[in-house]
């Protein structure tokens, strides 16, 4: 099976071909076009103008990607439906729809977050191999079920519970800001550009974790679900209150940087810790644009080998934490192994869609 992957539920416009053999998934050809400078002059991503520059970008990038105009050789496409900009995701699905039609091949409707779970099966070389067995490799193709995974973006911050290919369970999500929104947004309060996650990480080597004792918000909950608002609200009044390193106080945006970072980790990991502990997975999957994040992967590493040291714990590859169609391609082989197809005259994007 050869799957045509579009992503466009954000700012980056993503094209990719994954093709299986025998089991074994190859990605032939992954291409991105980030609009990350467009929206940094606004402070975030204006999804108005990322539509429009997901409709520039996505048929030039088809073509860079090779895929012939008859759609020769491309047996299914898999496109993000949701959850996403709703503006920007119907730009890639109302194309995969229209090429589907045209090009008489089935469609697989994804979701995002189904997308950066199945992250981990690609490795570095662009492949994963056999999906769902248990193979000795030190990559995530071991990856047994039941998974615990802790998805963490801009746009979301979720525990689920992956019973097996297409099973799975909220266990607990946030109430408010995602993580990633939340870093995007203290780094605005600090003077740090746009996107803000790797400059809050950046600027936090420099800086001291514990000097200034920020919330961490529902880490004695009970329950597993998250909430960041609170905690950027600290920071806000914090640096408002004048107690900044350039607001006449003693502190640095260092300090902040890595104490406010510090604090999101430590829930993160808490949760997880706590989720883990409750269901008894046989693995540990981490995934979205945040779990690029070199502390949180490091700590959260430590304390799953403290606790729970039989259960492997799985990451992406740096290059595929991010937004990609190689990840929404593999989700959508997996999907049409099990003849999950959508119909491309009904098919709608869903900013709102949930993992099912």
């Amino acid at each position: 099976m050869r799957v045509l992957g579009i992503e466009t539920s954000c700012d980056e416009t993503a094209a990719a071909i994954v093709s299986e053999y025998d089991g074994s998934f190859v990605i032939e050809k992954s291409v991105l076009a980030s609009q990350a400078k467009i929206h940094a002059q606004y402070g975030g991503v204006v999804p108005e103008v990322a539509a429009r520059e997901h409709a520039a970008f996505l048929f030039p990038l088809l073509e860079e990607l090779g895929v012939p105009r008859d759609g020769a050789g491309i047996d299914a496409l898999a496109v993000t439906y949701g959850p996403g900009l709703v503006p920007a995701l119907r730009v890639g699905v109302e194309a995969a729809k229209a090429l589907a039609w045209c090009w008489g091949k089935p469609l697989v409707a994804v979701n995002h977050l189904e997308g950066h779970i199945y992250s981990v099966w690609l490795d570095g070389e662009g492949k994963i191999q056999n999906p769902g067995t248990k193979i000795q490799t030190t990559q995530s193709n071991s990856v047994e079920f039941p998974a615990v995974c802790l998805l963490v973006s801009g746009g979301h911050t979720e525990l689920v519970l992956m019973r097996d290919h297409g099973e799975y369970e909220l266990l607990g999500m946030t109430r408010d800001d995602a993580a990633g929104e939340a870093f995007d947004k203290v780094a605005k309060l600090l003077g740090l550009p746009y996107p803000g996650g790797p400059e809050i990480s950046k600027v936090a080597l420099n800086g001291n974790p514990r000097a200034v004792n920020f919330p961490r918000p529902m880490i004695e909950s009970g329950d597993l679900d998250f909430s960041f608002a609170g905690l950027k609200t600290a920071v806000r009044v914090f640096v408002e209150g004048g107690e900044v390193g350039r607001w006449g106080g003693d502190l640095d945006i260092a300090d902040i940087a890595a104490s406010f970072q510090q604090a999101v980790v430590d829930v993160l990991v808490s949760k997880t810790l706590q989720a883990v502990k409750k269901v008894v997975p046989r693995s540990v999957i981490l995934s979205g644009g945040v779990s690029a994040n070199k502390l949180l992967k490091e700590i959260l590493e430590s304390e799953l080998r403290r606790v729970a040291p039989e259960i492997p714990f799985y990451v992406p590859e740096l290059s595929l934490t991010g937004d990609n169609a190689a990840m929404i391609a593999a989700a959508g082989i997996m999907r049409a192994k099990r003849g999950a197809f959508a119909d491309p005259l009904t098919l709608v994007a869903d900013p709102n869609a949930k993992l099912n």
